[in-house]
């Protein structure tokens, strides 16, 4: 099969500075110039794995573990530190961290802004509205500003953009556990279509029955390297014992 996704050996390190860390108010105006020492945390560490054109890869780890950075990653927003990224084709992401939303536009504003910002052309954007407030389900809202969405009335609205531009290779972070279980079926479903129809997804999740049931391969990521990579259930199930084990050996 041809791959739809080739990661090699792809590394990323962020610098943070000290300076701002464990002082206190007094210290930061007594002494507003001292520096302290800076630390360099590892987020990824030569990680490769390829996904399959009609494939769905699923990204599992604990909080920390470099999910969200692999898929800024993967999506451009960041650039490695060293390895190589190839996507065949076009790509669409829906982050957890901030949807790119400006709070003061209206939804239909927004979304005309996604799709814009996506390759498509004005008329073709505000072909697809439409289709993006029936999918998206937040009724009255689509003509509301932005800010008064809740968290799950955002995601809601990028899934469906990212759903309309139709494209290659689809990107989500935990977009499955945001808002209700008929919208999260109903994602699941668009998700299955999308797969039958030759196309990639990558999903980041901390639900781990969601990677059984429905990824194809498996990528289990522990401090920034790879720890299983392979059969979902097999990668699941190591998943589960080793922080079965963690937890046991924590609270003993």
């Amino acid at each position: 099969m041809i791959e739809s996704i080739r990661v090699d050996a792809l590394s990323k390190s962020f610098r943070i500075s000290g300076s701002a860390q464990h002082r206190t108010l007094k210290d930061l105006i007594v002494n507003p110039l001292r520096r302290g020492a800076s630390s360099t945390v590892h987020a990824l560490a030569d990680v490769s794995f390829g996904v399959e054109h009609g494939s769905m890869l699923g990204v599992i780890g604990r909080n920390g573990s470099g999910k969200t950075t692999l898929l800024r990653l993967l999506c451009g927003i960041l650039k490695p530190d060293a390895g190589t990224i190839h996507i065949d084709g076009s790509i669409a992401a829906v982050l957890a961290l901030g949807t790119g939303f400006h709070p003061d536009l209206t939804g239909r504003e927004g979304a005309r802004i996604e799709l814009l910002t996506l390759g498509m052309t004005r008329r073709e954007a505000d072909a697809r509205l439409p289709a993006i407030a029936d999918f998206a389900e937040i009724g009255e809202f689509f003509e509301a500003p932005i800010r008064t969405y809740s968290t799950g009335m955002m995601m809601r609205l990028a899934f469906a953009c990212a759903i309309c531009v139709d494209p290659n290779v689809l990107l989500l972070d935990e977009v499955l556990a945001v808002g209700d279980e008929a919208f999260a079926k109903k994602c699941l479903d668009a998700v299955t279509d999308f797969r039958t129809r030759g196309k990639t997804v990558v999903l980041v999740t901390h639900s781990a029955e969601i990677v059984e049931h429905f990824c194809d391969v498996a990528l289990w990521l522990d401090r920034g390297r790879v720890a299983g990579l392979g059969d979902p259930h097999n990668v699941v199930s190591a998943y589960h014992a080793l922080s079965g084990a963690s937890a046991a050996y924590s609270t003993s």
